[in-house]
């Protein structure tokens, strides 16, 4: 899975740098890395998602337009970065761009959502199918259930296992927040980001992604969720948010700045 990973990055000719950092309390992994000829850092123990992508960011993000964030379970075909690429270059307002995701056998992964409130968490992780029933017009509201997934849409909030990122809108926010071990990191990274600039779903490519829901069967990363998230809406806010409001009522059809 991790050569997959590297290797559709490494095909592009638009990368000039790809690291991987190690999590993990051995360096096992280094040699595999090191052969498919990209960068390793090894952290020696696990320092968290948002913290481990900010080594990688730090010794890249001034050289180079853009960056790539990615997931070690992430793999895509020839053109997609170069198509992102070219997005990018045309609209100078959007700050970070996420492609449509699938799931290995194809299925639409629905990663676009509003940014939360707590019911909406609650919903999602503890209620269960039974919530999403009961409460069904909050849930599709929250995951944005009935917009058109073929066609381009500014979402306040976009999934962390892929986001391509305009390099100068980064240094102007900051990177991830280290506060979050793992998990509701990408979301505040999204929203300091949509604060500033356009955050784009754009479904004209797609890649792939395993996408195991860890903290759906696992008690530990679950309460890396719960913690993950009494973190965010210590930071922004819980039921009085108004920046929430205003950046959840952004979400629309993607117009071109060219047009």
């Amino acid at each position: 899975m991790l050569t997959a990973a590297i290797r559709s990055i490494l095909d592009s000719p638009l990368r000039s740098a790809c690291t991987v950092v190690d999590n993990s309390s051995t360096s096992s992994l280094r040699q595999c890395v090191l052969d498919s000829s990209a960068s390793y850092i090894h952290a020696q123990k696990n320092i968290g998602f948002g913290a481990a992508h900010n080594l990688a960011l730090n010794g890249n993000i001034d050289a180079a337009e853009f960056c790539l964030i990615q997931n070690p379970d992430v793999r895509f075909s020839s053109g997609v970065l170069e198509t992102l690429y070219g997005f990018m270059l045309t609209e100078p307002s959007v700050g970070l761009v996420m492609p449509k995701i699938l799931y290995p056998d194809g299925q639409n992964q629905n990663l676009c959502k509003r940014l939360p409130a707590p019911h909406d968490l609650i919903i999602r992780r503890f209620l269960g199918k039974f919530g999403r029933t009961i409460l069904k017009t909050q849930s599709e509201n929250y995951n944005l259930s009935k917009i058109d997934m073929n066609v381009p849409w500014e979402v306040p909030c976009l999934s962390g296992c892929f986001m391509f990122i305009r390099s100068s809108v980064l240094m102007q926010v900051g990177l991830f927040d280290k506060r979050y071990f793992m998990y509701m990191e990408d979301f505040d990274l999204c929203r300091r980001i949509g604060s500033r600039t356009k955050t784009v779903f754009y479904p004209h490519v797609s890649i792939t992604h395993e996408y195991a829901k860890g903290s759906y069967v696992n008690l530990r990363l679950l309460g890396h969720h719960v913690l993950s998230s009494f973190r965010y809406f210590m930071k922004w806010g819980w039921y009085f948010d108004k920046e929430r409001e205003t950046l959840n009522r952004r979400v629309r059809p993607f117009i071109p700045d060219r047009c």
